[in-house]
């Protein structure tokens, strides 16, 4: 199961991870300087979330960012019509 929005694509990134030490020049120093360089991951927040996809409800993985921007479409909690006369329809 991989760790990719399926909205947007994003997924696990790679880069450093700086240790530093010394103060800082506008603090009076001589500047920081880097002591260690060591390798992190970023992960995205995905959330796995029921949503409308051709208007059908699918659980997604989906990142935290791509739902505050309004990418995702959430189905009715519940339907505001009478069952009894579905039912009988189907």
């Amino acid at each position: 199961m991989a760790r990719v929005c399926d909205f947007t694509g994003a997924k696990t990134k790679s880069g450093n991870k700086y240790r530093l030490r010394g103060r800082a020049k506008y603090l009076g120093g001589v500047g920081t300087k880097i002591t260690s360089c060591t390798k992190r991951t970023f992960k995205p927040n995905i959330q796995r979330v029921t949503a409308l996809v051709d208007g059908v409800p699918k659980r997604v993985k989906i990142t935290a960012r791509a739902i505050r921007q309004g990418m995702l479409v959430k189905p009715a909690k519940r339907k505001y019509t009478w069952t009894r006369q579905q039912n009988s329809e189907a």
